[in-house]
């Protein structure tokens, strides 16, 4: 639903009058003062929250009720089972279609956070959660309110079908820097450490440190950060996963990529025309894809020098507005992009085409990050406006909308982790939604 339908239904009721604003509650017209120095809090952007606000608090109650409803007419369990049965859908249809009626079914319950520091849990804002690859643990970002970040790790092994409750250990060594990116490094073994880029005070600071610095061993047993060096301001990161290019970690800065071997401390610059506020290396190829704030969208092989005069771009991709985040599919043939305009595209890189758009996404100016589980065939992204919005990868139809628990705010934007094996090989699927200082589960079941 477009939140401006609200205006195109007052207008057919009541005429439009310039500088006046209709409430269709009150059968009234009030003046909107256009200064912001005003006295009158009666607004545009105020009118706007308020309708936003209405809707939100309205597809709550919906979906306490559970009266969320299918996106496709006849979609039911019975019917899709009576199909099958029939030969009328194939598996691969079936399993996706199934997956549909899943995503519409996920209700909502808090989790709750338990810690050895007392004083820890539930005290700061979440901010960012980045879920490592088996999905056992989550690294989490959390504002502090006198400035900067305090880093924590999440174990979700606690996280059962009946008790929802994690375990969180801080690392209180790290609280003064802002995080613009985060990824997981695997430098001993998988997932062993997190890459962190952002504003140290002035430059910016990238940093490596090892993800055992989280945990409730004695703290004299803890090793130190591995790697951590000033530069400009940092946008993005990447961990290279390849052999070729092996303990290699790549950063997005302004107007220029900095990949740096952690072990031997070489380094290798790139220079760009626009920041590089997205990254991500390829695994089966030592190649970097980075999109930039001027809407560019190119990769580099890692393996080759940078030489003045010499073209080291190779697949060069264009969006409208400033690419904020970028996904290379599991084949490595296709390539997931979003921007500032909302822009949700899908990029073959083979033909260097767009074969796909996913509509509904909203963003203007934020930094948001995309969801995409393959083997569930979903497209999972926030926006600015603070709604989680669900498609479905193979047709790009949008399945589910979920409103935040809180009011909207630009420092309350949800961050999300979606898997179906939540806490491990043996964990609970579900989405996971961090939002102020609450976590909250939607069981896929």
């Amino acid at each position: 639903e477009d939140p401006s339908s609200s205006s195109s239904t007052q207008n057919s009721v009541a005429p439009e009058l310039p500088g006046f604003y209709y409430d269709s509650e009150k059968n009234r017209y009030f003046r909107l003062l256009p200064g912001h120095n005003n006295h009158n809090p009666l607004t545009k952007d105020s009118i706007h929250h308020k309708a936003m606000e209405c809707k939100r608090l309205r597809l709550l109650e919906e979906e306490e009720k559970q009266n969320q409803k299918t996106t496709r007419a006849g979609l039911n369990s019975s019917v899709l089972l009576q199909k099958r049965q029939l030969g009328l859908l194939s598996s691969t249809s079936y399993c996706r279609l199934v997956h549909e009626l899943k995503v519409n079914c996920m209700q909502r319950r808090k989790i709750e956070i338990h810690s050895p520091d007392s004083s820890v849990a539930g005290t700061n804002n979440f901010k960012i959660i980045v879920a490592d690859v088996a999905c056992e643990r989550i690294f989490t970002v959390n504002d502090v309110e006198h400035g900067g970040c305090k880093y924590g790790i999440i174990n979700l092994s606690g996280l059962g079908k009946e008790s929802l409750t994690v375990e969180m250990y801080d690392n209180l060594y790290f609280t003064n820097r802002k995080v613009n990116s985060v990824c997981w490094a695997s430098l001993t073994h998988p997932d062993s450490h997190l890459c962190l880029m952002g504003i140290a005070e002035t430059p910016g600071c990238a940093s490596l440190l090892p993800a055992s610095l989280f945990s409730s061993t004695n703290p004299g047993d803890r090793p130190g950060m591995l790697c951590s060096f000033k530069i400009s301001t940092a946008w993005s990161c990447a961990w290279c996963l390849n052999p070729q290019a092996d303990n290699c970690f790549s950063t997005g800065l302004t107007r220029r990529v900095l990949v740096t071997n952690v072990v031997t401390g070489h380094r290798q610059t790139f220079g760009t025309s626009s920041d590089v506020l997205a990254q991500q290396f390829a695994t089966q190829t030592p190649v970097l894809y980075n999109g930039c704030r001027s809407g560019e969208i190119f990769s580099i092989d890692v393996r080759q020098r940078n030489r003045k005069g010499q073209s080291w771009k190779a697949i060069r991709l264009f969006h409208g507005s400033a690419v904020t985040s970028i996904h290379l599919m599991e084949a490595e043939h296709y390539l997931m992009a979003a921007d500032m305009a909302g822009k949700i595209k899908l990029w073959d890189l083979r033909t260097a085409k767009c074969v796909k758009q996913y509509k509904g996404h909203h963003n203007e100016y934020a930094l948001l990050p995309l969801h995409v589980n393959e083997e569930e065939g979903l497209l999972i992204a926030v926006g600015q406006d603070c709604y989680t919005r669900i498609w479905s990868l193979q047709d790009a139809h949008l399945l589910r909308t979920i409103p935040s628990p809180h009011p909207s705010s630009k420092d309350a934007i949800p961050s999300v982790v979606f898997s179906s094996r939540l806490g491990g090989s043996r964990g609970v699927p579900g989405l996971l939604m961090a939002v102020k200082q609450d976590l909250y589960h939607f069981s896929y079941n």
